[in-house]
């Protein structure tokens, strides 16, 4: 659709305004990568992370059979083999980091290692990275614990092996945009491994625009009600900015975008990309992470990088952080039996929907602003071409003040869009589309005098 004119008959700008809709088209390759995630692949991913035994980040670096040191190993070893798919695009390391006792949950020296593979970008001038990201680490009841078996299947084994499939189905893929696959380890001991890539990116300049952090998206049965649930999971997302929010206060104060920080987008792209996924619905959580509970995400959203946390919708506390026993009839433990492979499935195809099709749009778009110099019912938005990538149009997306989703969107191959709704009434903002549809994360306008 062109940009709107007001000059338009009545009855036409009418029409023209009811064409806007709230569904998103579908492109048939990302479809076709969707397809590929099999329940063999990611069962046989989890049973080979389960058979190291333990994988916590204190437990023995060098055995080649049990701890994190070798499921580490075989996690590049995976990497490696995934890499031979992509035509020498796809580098594998380990970026490791050595710990001493810090007097908390590191009682003595050891290497941190984080396993990571770079799908790189095929545009030279596109310097968006995309992080996919589950934690390596696993624990018992006692976080200090090295020596006890733990599993840790759901807890992270179903963040790893998503991260496993992802690099396994789109290895042989070719974005503008950079992937980074990454198993990292420390979580339980403080997020290390995140903290330690966040460094590394810094130093190597990675333009990061967003992490998806996995971690527990495998299990579908609540504990103490036994709910079940395998068609939501849910995306945990900041809404105010850790990073520098006195700088920005004021602004998000006037403006009321208290529900539309960097992180928030991101999660409602990834939204996006449930149209992908049969029977999955994606549940939007307005909060950075659970309760008593923290994340990987979080260690990059505290730098300033947009990050969410991909988990189940019901969570089931016997199976995680737990010694493994039997008590008054109940088994404890992270064990793969207890975990729902279907609903996992399904977790993973959307991670690997939003990867690649965020990956495969255009940059956003540059300069998005909202004049406002004078008091009308109209509102419009411009902006320039993004920076990287060749945009064939631009969705202007919308929702009343009140709503956390965006409501009805908007299609025109110009720059500029109007619209006949009151700013005073609507929140705004502007996505740069391919020909297929695939779309950049929301750009939030800037309001102009």
């Amino acid at each position: 659709m062109k940009h709107l004119n007001f000059l338009l008959p009545g009855a036409l700008f009418l029409a023209s305004v009811l064409s806007g809709q709230s569904t998103f088209p579908k492109d048939p390759a990302i479809q076709s990568y969707v397809d590929k995630v099999h329940q063999d692949s990611l069962k046989a991913h989890i049973e080979k992370l389960v058979s190291f035994g333990t994988r916590h980040t204190l437990s023995s670096t060098t055995d080649t059979q049990r701890g994190i040191g070798a499921a580490r190993q075989w996690v590049l070893s995976k990497f490696h083999n995934y890499a031979k798919n992509s035509s020498g695009r796809m580098e594998v390391f380990l970026q490791s980091k050595q710990l001493v006792s810090d007097g908390k949950r590191i009682n003595r020296t050891t290497d941190l290692g984080n396993a990571v593979a770079v799908l790189k970008g095929t545009d030279p001038l596109d310097k968006r990275v995309f992080i996919i990201g589950g934690h390596l680490d696993s624990r018992v009841s006692d976080v200090m614990d090295a020596h006890s078996d733990a599993p840790g299947a759901n807890d992270d084994g179903s963040g790893v092996g998503a991260v496993l499939e992802a690099a396994r189905v789109l290895s042989s893929a070719r974005f503008p945009a950079t992937i980074v696959f990454v198993a990292f380890s420390g979580e339980e001991q403080g997020l290390l491994g995140a903290h330690s890539l966040v460094e590394y990116a810094k130093k190597n300049n990675w333009h990061i625009e967003g992490v998806l952090n996995n971690d527990m998206i495998g299990n579908a049965v609540a504990s103490e009600t036994n709910e079940y649930n395998a068609h939501q999971v849910r995306i945990f997302s900041e809404g105010l900015p850790y990073y520098e929010l006195d700088k920005k206060a004021s602004r998000i104060r006037s403006l009321g975008l208290e529900n539309d920080g960097i992180s928030r987008q991101l999660a409602r792209r990834i939204k996006q990309a449930e149209v992908y996924v049969d029977h999955l619905e994606v549940k939007l959580n307005y909060r950075n992470d659970r309760f008593l509970r923290g994340g990987d995400h979080t260690a990059f959203v505290m730098a300033g990088y947009p990050g969410v946390r991909i988990t189940e919708f019901n969570e089931n506390y016997n199976h995680q952080h737990q010694d493994l026993r039997t008590s008054n009839g109940i088994e404890y433990g992270d064990k793969i039996e207890f975990m729902d492979f279907l609903y996992y499935r399904k977790n993973t195809q959307l991670n690997i929907a939003a990867l690649a099709s965020m990956a495969k749009a255009p940059a956003r778009p540059e300069n998005v602003q909202m004049p406002v110099s004078e008091l009308t019912n109209t509102t419009t938005l411009r902006w320039s071409a993004p920076q990287s990538g060749k945009a064939a149009g631009y969705r202007v997306l919308m929702r009343e003040t009140d709503q956390s989703n965006w409501q009805k969107s908007y299609y025109t191959s110009e720059l500029q869009l109007t619209l006949p709704y009151s700013k005073d009434n609507y929140f705004f903002a502007v996505q740069s589309v391919d020909s297929h549809g695939n779309s950049s994360i929301a750009v939030i306008p800037e309001v102009t005098r």
